[in-house]
């Protein structure tokens, strides 16, 4: 069987293409049909000639009737929706217990008063708040007075602000990394402690840097990332992937400054000689347009992102493989911020294909990580979940 030489997988961080509405999650929910109702005039024809519209129904696109890829959606068959979980799951781990979150009542006392003590600051904010919101909130009290602020999401994080110049990066770190230890506690085990530096000095000015540090759990377990590492291929990855997995499994890590760049660097890899997975995360559409709840923010991303998508297909050879997923949904038109239990799009294309072909639906996101490890005739650890998809893809090769 005809193999690939390189995978690209690119996880649109967030596009749900529909809730399982017989799982009784967020049931409606629809990130990508619901953006396209507030997208008149929505342009994505790379994504469209793949099989996107013929995944969901889309109020402005139309389905093509000879995709170009093989496409399907994909059901979660872990407990919870968040970045860790969905990340970890397509790479095989099958998570039963979710992370903590605090979205509703803030961090409890007894952690907050550890942490004020450890660091020596006192803490404020403990609340669920967007970044901007926060720092436009506290920001001036901090830099006055030396107080740190920590606030979640919707999200299983904990989130420190700090100052870089009043603060400093390395103050900023280091109460990161007493946060994480805290953390460790089975009731208070949140999946990231995430450093947010900024600068300025009044509201309004604000600017929050590109020096952001992620503090992640490691899987609890070898995932596919681990079993391509040891067999001595490249494990490349962009944006906050090697973050997510805390560096296992990965052998060359790009930080991207947004989704735009994040696909600037994928072009560049493209252009390298290399062989194993580049392993994508685009933020962007979670964090700035889904949890905002603005619709019309994540179809202009999602219009931007099919721009550099048509770039990336140029520049692959015909034994590449493109793999175009998602973690979870966030459905911009859902009550509340939180993220959306939703099914994902599955999209694989090579530049051989003769033509697409739609494929039943996956009943886990695990099916990725399997399929990859597959093509490079290795195995997945044991433990994990997954089929292999890797002979549904090929066969429509040239």
């Amino acid at each position: 069987m005809k193999k690939y030489n390189r995978v690209f997988t690119i996880v649109v961080d967030s596009l749900g293409a529909g809730a399982d509405d017989l799982q009784g999650y967020d049931k409606g929910a629809n990130t990508l049909g619901h953006i396209s109702e507030h997208m008149p005039n929505f342009k994505i024809p790379t994504l469209q000639e793949m099989g996107i519209a013929n995944l969901t129904k889309l109020a402005s696109v139309p389905a093509v009737e000879k995709p170009i890829a093989v496409y399907t959606r994909m059901k979660e068959a872990s407990v919870g929706k968040d970045t860790m979980t969905g990340h970890w799951e397509m790479m095989g781990l099958h998570i039963e217990t979710p992370f903590q979150t605090f979205t509703e009542t803030g961090f409890p006392k007894e952690l907050i008063d550890e942490l004020e003590k450890r660091t020596g600051r006192k803490v404020i904010g403990n609340k669920a708040a967007s970044g901007t919101e926060i720092l436009d909130e506290f920001g001036e009290e901090e830099i006055a007075t030396g107080n740190m602020i920590v606030y979640t999401s919707a999200d299983s994080v904990l989130q420190i602000c700090g100052n870089e110049e009043t603060m400093g990066l390395d103050n900023l770190y280091k109460y990161c990394e007493i946060a994480r230890e805290l953390t460790m506690k089975p009731e208070w085990k949140v999946g990231r402690v995430i450093a947010r530096p900024y600068t300025g000095s009044k509201k309004g000015e604000f600017v929050r840097t590109s020096n952001r540090h992620d503090y992640a759990l490691k899987p609890y377990g070898k995932t596919a990332l681990n079993v391509l590492k040891d067999a001595g291929l490249d494990v490349i990855s962009v944006g906050k992937i090697n973050d997510i997995f805390d560096g296992e499994g990965i052998t060359e890590a790009y930080k991207s400054k947004s989704s735009v760049h994040g696909m600037e660097q994928t072009i560049d890899i493209a252009k390298k000689d290399w062989h194993g997975l580049c392993f994508v995360n685009l933020v962007d559409f979670d964090a700035l347009w889904g949890h905002r709840r603005n619709p019309v923010g994540y179809g202009e991303e999602l219009e931007r992102f099919d721009v550099l998508l048509a770039q990336l297909l140029k520049e692959i050879k015909s034994d590449d493989l493109i793999i175009v997923v998602a973690d979870h949904g966030n459905d911009p038109t859902y009550e509340g911020s939180d993220h959306t239990k939703e099914m994902v799009p599955f999209l694989a294309y090579s530049t051989d294909m003769e033509e697409g072909q739609g494929l039943p639906i996956f009943d886990t996101f695990a099916n990725v990580g399997a399929t990859i490890v597959d093509n490079f005739d290795l195995k997945m650890p044991e433990g994990t979940i997954g089929v292999s998809k890797l002979d549904d893809i090929v066969k429509y090769r040239k």
